[in-house]
């Protein structure tokens, strides 16, 4: 704190001794002790506070920088979010015309087809039109009867 040394300590208290005495010279000395005991607390606490306050900036800081970046990201994200949702809103319109334009140009096909063939006569195979075509074509395989294993019985006489 002081720059004092020993010899100055020294004079300090030849001069203390001779001024205030020796018999209040301990209560003296007693009573400047704890004046600087209370003296160094204080500038403790101060610099304690100090400390805390420096410190407590320190996080009002970090926390408005980490708030920025949450409002900074949520933002990124909900333009991400509109893109994604704005690119898919255009797929799904575009699939939908295409629909419609596949619906469009199938509805005068089948049409034409059928009138097709009715122009072709009469169906070789018994049924309504274009679905037992397709069956007589192709015969699934439970149309088509399999053959069942004989059984032999042994008991009776060959002849």
């Amino acid at each position: 704190m002081f720059d004092i040394g020993f010899s100055e300590l020294l004079v300090i208290g030849v001069v203390a001794l001779v001024v205030i005495g020796p018999e209040r010279l301990p209560k003296v000395a007693r009573t400047v002790g704890h004046l600087l005991g209370r003296m160094q607390r204080y500038v403790n606490d101060v610099k304690t506070d100090i400390s805390r306050e420096m410190q407590l900036d320190e996080l009002k800081k970090l926390q408005s920088q980490v708030v920025e970046s949450a409002r900074t990201l949520e933002s990124s994200v909900r333009q991400e979010l509109d893109a994604a949702k704005s690119s898919f809103e255009g797929v799904g319109q575009e699939a939908q015309s295409a629909l419609a334009e596949l619906q469009a140009t199938a509805a005068p096909v089948e049409v034409a087809r059928l009138d097709s063939l009715d122009d072709m006569g009469p169906s070789p195979v018994p049924g309504p039109g274009p679905a037992s075509v397709e069956a007589a074509v192709s015969p699934t395989p439970e149309a088509v009867p399999s053959p069942s294993p004989r059984k032999i019985d042994q008991t009776s006489p060959v002849a």
